[in-house]
């Protein structure tokens, strides 16, 4: 439809007023959408700008935007993004269209081309510019920080606030965000700390998303055809199951048998089959949990699922041995990528953490291109890489968070169902939800259509940015800057929410006080017994754990080859047979390579083991039996289950374990609970419950009383409080940063004064270069629970290395409670025999059977410990450290860990 003279008329006067925009527009098949072009003529204003948009709704073409009037007129533009994935994607999206002599990458792994006009790279690497007062600066004229929401993350979102205000005032800077609910104060902010910022907010999503729940095999509406209220049929259901659950928990009549629900759950496969049959695919599916995901895969293919056509399958096949051949044949083997190619050739495949980096960017790049028809992934997913799906399915409404289960927020749900719909290719996304028992439907709705969530500072000011910023602008400026951080602005607004609710929260504790009270004693030194009491008995808990531990490990032991066993828990229990039984020179004891009745082979580990094994039965193993050959796995899985269907359990007595010496603390404490006179008490539990309720109270009000104190001026106040810490230790003299200061500048890391102090106290300098690895990786390893590996260092001198960490950082941690600071942890060498191990050539299947550790975990632990060394490296100066830093990072380049570049 053609414009009329008008129209014309004003798009003329527009392209005038805006000549890089009337340029821009021509490089696009489509028309910007009115927001785009708001935002686009504000940046070529000169205004910063800020963009809250949905997911997929198109706001990286205002960066882009920022790029092109970079280059249009002669200044440099820095692309910042969270994540090295994106940074990557992003620099090959503007390599292709402006050239790779106009566009250069800078990581923590790569540097290509970093003097170009354009260059694309992580926050944390302009943020270690700006405070190495580069030259590369020089001509910046635009910086845009896209995913800016990042800047809530607790532990990294400090970045993007220094970043933002470390910047020259020449500089233009453009924020991408996902939706948030208070854009506007964010806008505000920009615009107090930076000068003019315009806040465009764009609500409505290019491509409009449709939510759906699945039942069964049906799938129903979530809203009724006004698209307001929620689906009568799925409240009818909820309401039937609700009563069904009701009549369950009953006690059926004589010949009666429990009701059991018409409304199931719906199985993985048929969730599949059912998207596919409804034109619903490319879909992802978001289940939190790593084993879930590799278990959806297996389901689907043994479902012999298939979702592509045999020329997809050669494409696909053809790009994922393209990908690996850089991988040996047995590390292929030890990652499980026999199972991976096979089932990503038929469109089915995983993406979580755990997975090889390689494997995740194979999957990425096949699903972009619409092959990989199937994705089941953990919600990192969600804050990753440009993956949108025509539909987006949620297994479940709750997840496991660390700690407990909770429940998706609305903003988090907001994040996974945002990549359903494609933009250019779907006329409408659509976001399934499954049924569960217990399933609400207005829950569900309320989730829906609540799109947005509050961004919220994470600023602190650290030890390292403290030696960075008094060093460049003298400890009063410093302290100006940072109370002009979004943490302070958001704090002064804060104030008197919070001292509300501390006053109600006063009110609560004393009625609680009062119901806890007892006339026999004082009932609170009685529970602080029974606090005391628990404590002792949970590490007795653990005791009795490594207990089991070594029952199960003698069992594994006495495993003999043609064992037939069932393995008792684990992804691969059931009946199996022992291929191999494995060695004590595993150093979590044998591994034993089984054959399962459905053909896996695989080498098991302890977790597989929660109880001793022990031979129902023995079968003979031919010696021509080759694993990897699926024809000899099939007739053997056969046997096997031939074999298992007619013998008898022949169990032995469980091996008699050491017995556990429990706490002797414990008696006493049980002796002095039962003589304490509250213990006699009739309404003993009764008090317990209330002074329970106000132990956890006054925790919670204690926390809030702090923050409503520090609130006034409180980032400027906890900067003094760390520059105290400094000055004590030497890296500060009033406005001067000393020699040892310096060296603080080139680490950054949550435990860099630790790291700067283990340099200055000459902790390394006895090592070699795989020792000073292990070691270091105590400073970048944590545990992902409790329960995480022990502590192995390799030999005398690593030993005394750790020992001597732990003193520096038990030391540090006090000097900061005396200042009312808390940034540093002490060290975990859980992961410090696996890298000695890999920095003396060990297999991956060695490194990965000895660490419990999947190749996703172990190449991102292995990353964050070279960018440390290197850090290491740089900060020790010229000599045997930096020498012995820069061998250990030769030698940690190997294999997978050489091979996971995030550029390539």
């Amino acid at each position: 439809m053609s414009s009329s003279p008008a129209e014309r008329y004003a798009q003329v006067r527009a392209n005038r007023r805006h000549p890089h925009l009337a340029q821009f527009r021509d490089l696009y098949d489509f028309a910007l959408d009115d927001f785009q072009v708001t935002a686009c003529q504000a940046v070529e204003d000169g205004h910063g700008v800020l963009v809250a948009a949905p997911t997929g709704s198109g706001k990286t073409i205002v960066g882009e935007f920022a790029v092109h009037v970079a280059l249009a007129s002669g200044r440099k533009c820095f692309y910042t993004t969270p994540i090295k994935a994106l940074s990557n994607q992003k620099f090959h999206d503007l390599q292709e269209r402006y050239g790779a002599d106009q566009v250069g990458l800078l990581t923590g792994d790569n540097s290509i081309n970093g003097d170009a006009p354009v260059v694309v790279m992580t926050t944390e690497v302009l943020r270690n510019m700006i405070y190495a007062g580069s030259t590369t600066l020089q001509g910046l004229g635009y910086v845009v920080m896209d995913e800016v929401h990042y800047l809530a993350d607790r532990f990294r979102g400090a970045v993007w606030e220094e970043v933002i205000i470390g910047l020259a005032d020449s500089v233009s800077v453009i924020s991408l965000s996902a939706t948030v609910s208070n854009a506007e104060e964010f806008g505000a902010w920009l615009t107090e700390v930076r000068g003019n910022t315009v806040t465009i907010v764009e609500e409505r999503r290019p491509v409009p998303l449709y939510q759906h729940v699945m039942v069964g095999r049906r799938l129903y509406p979530l809203f009724e055809d006004d698209g307001q209220r929620v689906n009568h049929s799925l409240e009818r259901m909820a309401r039937e199951d609700w009563q069904l659950s009701r009549a369950r928990k009953g006690r059926p009549g004589k010949g009666q048998r429990r009701p059991r629900s018409r409304y199931q759950t719906p199985d993985r496969v048929d969730v599949v089959t059912k998207l596919d049959a409804e034109g619903l695919l490319p879909a992802i599916v978001f289940i939190f949990s790593r084993a879930g995901c590799a278990a959806a895969v297996e389901q689907c293919l043994n479902a012999r699922l298939t979702l592509t056509t045999e020329d997809e399958q050669r494409e696909i096949l053809a790009t994922v041995d393209a990908a690996t051949t850089h991988l040996p044949e047995d590390d292929l083997y030890v990652l499980g990528f026999h199972e991976f190619r096979e089932g990503i050739a038929r469109g089915v495949a995983a993406h979580h953490a755990g997975m090889l980096p390689t494997f995740k960017e194979i999957v990425e790049d096949l699903f972009s291109r619409g092959l990989v028809k199937v994705v089941f992934a953990t919600e990192t997913l969600a804050l990753g890489i440009n993956m949108p799906a025509r539909s987006v399915v949620i297994e479940r409404l709750s997840k496991w968070n660390g700690e407990t289960h909770v429940d998706i927020t609305p903003g988090e749900y907001t994040q996974l169902t945002g990549r359903a719909g494609r933009r250019g290719i779907d006329i409408e996304g659509h976001g399934v939800v499954l049924w569960q028992p217990g399933f609400d439907a207005r829950h569900v709705a309320g989730l829906a259509s609540t799109r947005t969530y509050p961004l919220t500072s994470s600023f602190h000011p650290s030890y390292n940015m403290a030696v960075n910023l008094v060093r460049q602008v003298g400890r009063g400026r410093a302290r100006e800057l940072l109370e002009q951080s979004f943490a302070q602005f958001q704090a002064d607004r804060a104030v008197v929410g919070l001292a509300r609710q501390v006053h109600k929260a006063d009110e609560a504790l004393a009625g609680y006080r009062d119901a806890a009270q007892c006339e026999q004693g004082d009932f609170m030194e009685y529970m602080g017994l029974r606090r005391e009491l628990k404590e002792l008995e949970n590490a007795g808990s653990k005791a009795r754990r490594a207990a089991k531990r070594e029952e199960v490990l003698a069992s594994l032991r006495e495993l003999r080859t043609g064992d037939i066993i069932d393995v008792p828990a684990g992804r691969w229990a059931g009946v199996a047979v022992v291929l191999e039984p494995g060695t004590d020179a595993d150093r979590e004891g044998p591994r034993p390579l089984v054959l399962t009745a459905n053909r896996h082979a695989r080498r098991l580990a302890l977790v597989d083991f929660p109880t001793p094994v022990a031979a129902r039965d023995r079968m003979r193993i031919p010696k021509s039996f080759n694993a990897r050959n699926p024809q000899a796995r099939r007739d053997l899985a056969s046997a096997l289950r031939t074999r298992a269907a007619t013998s008898e359990h022949r169990r032995h007595q469980p091996h008699g374990g050491q017995p556990t010496v429990e706490d002797p603390r414990i008696a006493d404490l049980r002796r002095e609970l039962r003589e304490h006179p509250c213990h006699s008490c009739p309404d003993r539990e009764s008090h317990a419950r209330w002074a329970e309720r106000y132990q956890k109270l006054e925790r919670e009000t204690a926390q809030q009383r702090r923050r409503v104190e520090q609130r006034t001026n409180s980032v400027a106040r906890q900067f003094d409080r760390v520059c105290e810490v400094l000055v004590e230790l030497g890296y500060l003299r009033g406005d001067e940063v000393t020699d040892e200061g310096r060296r603080l500048q080139r680490i950054y890391s949550d435990v860099d004064l630790v790291v700067a102090e283990c340099i200055r106290q000459h902790v390394f300098e006895d090592l070699d270069s795989a020792e000073l690895a292990a070691v270091v990786s105590g400073l970048t390893y944590e545990a992902r629970s409790e329960d995480g590996p022990p502590s192995v260092l390799p030999g005398p001198e690593a030993l005394a290395a750790a020992d001597a960490m732990h003193r520096i950082a038990d030391e540090l941690m006090l000097l900061e409670r005396s200042h009312h600071v808390g940034f540093l942890r002490p060290p975990d060498f859980g992961f410090a025999q696996a890298v000695w191990q890999w920095c003396r050539g060990a297999s991956l299947d060695v490194v990965l059977r000895e660490s419990e550790m999947a190749a996703g975990d172990f190449v991102r632990a292995m990353k964050q410990l070279l960018d440390l060394m290197a850090q290491l490296a740089d900060a020790a100066g010229a000599g045997p450290l930096r020498d012995t830093a820069r061998s250990a990072l030769d030698e940690l380049r190997h294999g997978v860990v050489a091979y996971s570049s995030l550029s390539t």
